[in-house]
């Protein structure tokens, strides 16, 4: 029985990509109504390995790195500001992006740019900064939210086979010139290593959260550390990202209108803490004076909700950030610590304005 059930979702599969072009195979613009999270009802719930033309064992990639960069038009509410251009969203995606692509030093890079309603200043600015050879551009509106973006980010890291390192991104964190290329390094020469955070979090040595032993290594000059959590902005393998994909699915897809909680999605894949009911209790009770302790039992409660079959059957996966970080997240009193990122801000600014001065 089990192999007929194989056979004919193998089948179902076969019929959906013969119907229909993937997502990679759309123009260099994807129209707005055209996602990847549009599949068809008789096989939307089906194992999405099914559905992927993936690289023979031991086939070349033709890129070093795939990366999903999401933009929303609108500075976070959150109440920490950016430190730089802190009312103009487009300025600031700007300097992000140069930053970014400064960062790479040399990686040969394949970019999906994912416009969540964005203006057309954002598509002309993707194509102002990338080479067109190497970009894809996928415009939406109205707009899909974060969790309809992230979800989408997975689809298509998943679905492409140009390269094995992936990056999901977001428009609002600023990377160190040439040092990229050092968590790329990181992953590649690191079995063990599934998930790189190129954020290091402010609160890292100091929260009780993250009070616990880390596993430590050193690399290019820098300490790793295997930690519970990062953000939204990640490396991964792309095989660990399709072993892991159920996960993605089912909490994005459930999530797609809304915040995604990315605390919830990384304690169910390192399963730090998620096993510990005294420090739920002990955040729990604590929570109405001590910042942040809420937040975390909820997010535990979160993660058993979405992420169960995870966190019961699926394997442990290892994250890693490096300190100091390579990259950081644009917001105020937030800054991850062993870097002069004013200086560094201040740096990028005046490269940019140099170059534009020649134009």
């Amino acid at each position: 029985m089990a192999s007929l059930i194989a056979a004919h979702a193998k089948v179902k599969a076969d019929d959906f990509i013969a119907a229909k072009p993937t997502l990679l195979d759309w123009p260099k613009t994807i129209p707005v109504s055209v996602c990847c999270v549009h599949l068809k009802p008789d096989i939307q719930n089906a194992p999405f390995g099914e559905l992927l033309d993936q690289p023979k064992s031991g086939a070349k990639f033709t890129y070093d790195l795939a990366v999903a960069y999401r933009v929303y038009p609108k500075i976070s509410t959150s109440g920490n500001p950016p430190p730089i251009f802190p009312d103009d969203k487009l300025k600031l995606s700007e300097f992000c992006l140069r930053s970014f692509k400064n960062s790479l030093g040399g990686l040969r890079t394949k970019m999906w740019a994912i416009l969540d309603d964005c203006p057309p200043s954002y598509e002309e600015l993707f194509r102002k900064v990338w080479p067109a050879e190497d970009l894809v551009v996928i415009k939406h509106s109205p707009k899909l939210g974060g969790g309809g973006t992230l979800y989408e980010q997975v689809c298509i890291l998943v679905e492409q086979t140009d390269a094995e390192v992936v990056h999901f991104a977001e428009d609002d964190y600023f990377y160190l010139p040439g040092q990229f290329k050092i968590a790329v390094d990181f992953l590649k020469q690191n079995p063990d290593a599934d998930f790189v955070g190129p954020f290091e979090s402010h609160d890292l040595y100091i929260i009780d959260l993250h009070n616990m032993r880390f596993e430590q290594r050193e690399f290019a000059g820098r300490v790793w550390n295997s930690c519970i959590s990062s953000t939204h902005t990640f490396l991964a393998r792309r095989s660990a990202l399709i072993e892991s994909q159920n996960l993605h699915h089912r909490y994005y897809r459930k999530r797609k209108g809304g915040i995604v909680n990315d605390l919830s999605m990384w304690v169910a894949l390192t399963k730090k803490r998620i096993f510990n009911p005294v420090k739920f209790v002990q955040w729990s009770l604590t929570g109405a004076w001590l910042p942040g302790r809420w937040f975390w039992a909820a997010s535990m409660v979160i993660a058993w909700y979405f992420c169960w079959r995870q966190i019961l059957f699926g394997r442990k996966y290892k994250l890693w950030s490096p300190h100091p970080c390579v990259a950081n997240h644009m917001n105020s009193g937030m800054a991850a610590t062993g870097v002069d990122w004013d200086t560094e801000f201040r740096r990028h600014l005046e490269s940019m304005n140099a170059e534009a001065a020649k134009h």
